[in-house]
């Protein structure tokens, strides 16, 4: 009776408290410790926590009481515990012992990852596409299996394969308002690698990248994947605050600061000149590198001067054909100063080696012929057509664009729930990408979602637009679900 009233009681203190905070549903067993014993240790207490069994916020048992219960030396377990406490898993602080971190979830993509039914997709973000791409492609192919060069097939060394399609790199980033030396310019497989290496070139190991309150979706999980920390600092139409560069610049501990300043950013807005100068003096006063991502690159009609010719010494400069051109033609460019175009090659080879010399080819025989900036026009052209149907649309609607953004932001009333729009959106048949894909800074979100304006037919855009119109126009009730 006595056993069974504390058992009771002990079940008691465990419900009143939360299971989370005391260790007592699971314990390593010792039967199972190998050698090395911490590592082993550090393996099981890591499967507990990944499969649920330790929960977020779980209290570690002191090093101690667990070197006594399995019989280890006190070493051991700390050893195990700093294991996992570099893992991620685990924290240690001076009078709370040691506990389950919060582990973070994959991020899931603000797009749908495939067509999906019938779905009408404006989620992921896309040039306006039409037979003239193909015929194009088609034509591109033809030409290169008669003349294509030994070099794009058989050599596996960048510095053999690449040389002319540097130079040629520098005449599209003149085109872009960029001034870059061939030698300076790395050929990428588009963005997300120019990306990848930008971030490894520019911010150390354990760096804090400064970045905009509502900024690149793929941005935010790459810095952790990178071993890196992201800042979001606050913003107005035009961009990030000067201001508030320069505050977190005064705490310590920024590295880079990444913009996105023409119509490339969730809130398609572009940063004037003086917004731009004003960033660019802060990040000369505390000696901070600038990543410019510019995939929109010359599609841009009468943008201001780039952050790159601003402050050419301390930018790194991103832009890409895919957004611009055709989804298919995976091209970036990434251009760095002077001083760090050795590092960036080697982050270069170490991550992606170099970029396909076939597409290489390709990119680099358009832009020379005036290929590329034909499309570039068509598309600014296909572009005028989308916004003015989505302008008469949504008329009534107050929506972020600008005249050649591939999306548009559509912030909802304060009483909508986001995600319940989205999903509405979805029942009804059409795909748009969630705001929250975007934040940097969890707190004082205001609900918004983002629509691409090029990832379908007219048709479609058309019909996904009414639908979305109505959505929001029908005001924050429920959409009941017969079952």
């Amino acid at each position: 009776m006595i056993h069974h009233a504390l058992r009771k009681f002990e079940l008691s203190i465990v419900m009143i408290c939360g299971i989370k905070n005391i260790m007592t549903l699971w314990k390593p067993d010792a039967a199972l410790l190998t050698r090395p014993a911490y590592l082993s240790l550090a393996d099981q207490i890591m499967r507990a926590i990944s499969d649920g069994r330790l929960g977020s916020g779980a209290r570690m048992p002191p090093h101690r009481s667990l070197a006594y219960e399995l019989s280890l030396s006190v070493q051991t377990v700390s050893r195990a515990y700093e294991t996992l406490i570099r893992r991620g898993m685990l924290a240690g602080e001076i009078g709370r012992g040691t506990y389950v971190l919060q582990q973070k979830r994959e991020m899931d993509q603000p797009y749908l990852p495939e067509r999906l039914g019938e779905v009408i997709d404006l989620s992921i973000l896309k040039p306006v596409c039409a037979p003239i791409h193909v015929e194009h492609m088609k034509q591109a192919l033809i030409e290169l299996a008669e003349t294509i060069p030994a070099s794009a097939v058989l050599s596996f060394r960048p510095n053999v394969v690449f040389p002319r399609h540097r130079k040629v790199a520098a005449d599209w980033l003149r085109s872009c308002g960029v001034e870059a030396l061939p030698e300076n310019i790395s050929v990428t497989n588009g963005a997300t690698p120019a990306m990848t290496i930008a971030l490894m070139t520019a911010v150390p190991s354990g760096g804090t990248v400064a970045v905009e309150a509502i900024s690149h979706h793929t941005l935010i999980p790459l810095v952790t994947y990178l071993g890196l920390k992201l800042r979001g600092l606050a913003m107005d139409d035009q961009g990030m605050l000067p201001e508030a560069l320069e505050a977190a610049c005064r705490d310590g501990g920024i590295h880079a600061v990444f913009l996105q300043p023409s119509a490339i950013n969730p809130r398609a807005a572009v940063s004037s000149e003086k917004r731009r100068r004003d960033l660019a003096a802060v990040a000369r006063r505390h000696d901070l590198f600038m990543i410019e991502n510019d995939i929109l690159g010359p599609l841009i009609e009468d943008k201001p001067p780039t952050l790159a010719s601003i402050a050419s010494e301390r930018t790194l400069y991103i832009t890409t054909l895919t957004k611009t051109l055709m989804p298919g033609l995976r091209i970036g460019y990434l251009s760095v100063p002077d001083q760090l175009a050795p590092s960036a090659a080697n982050r270069h080879l170490v991550t992606n080696w170099m970029a396909t010399p076939l597409m290489a080819e390709i990119a680099s025989r358009w832009i020379a012929n005036g290929t590329a900036m034909e499309l570039v026009n068509w598309q600014r052209k296909a572009l005028a057509q989308r916004h003015a149907a989505a302008s008469e649309i949504l008329q009534g609607i107050d929506y972020h664009s600008h005249p050649q953004s591939l999306h548009i932001w559509l912030p909802l009333p304060p009483d909508r729930d986001e995600a319940v729009f989205v999903s509405q959106a979805r029942l009804r048949g059409v795909g748009i990408a969630p705001g929250a894909s975007f934040r940097t800074v969890p707190d004082g979100k205001k609900p918004a979602v983002r629509i691409s304006l090029g990832s379908s037919g007219e048709t479609e855009m058309d019909a996904g637009l009414r639908i979305i119109a109505s959505l929001y126009r029908a005001g924050a009730e429920a959409l009941l679900i017969a079952v």
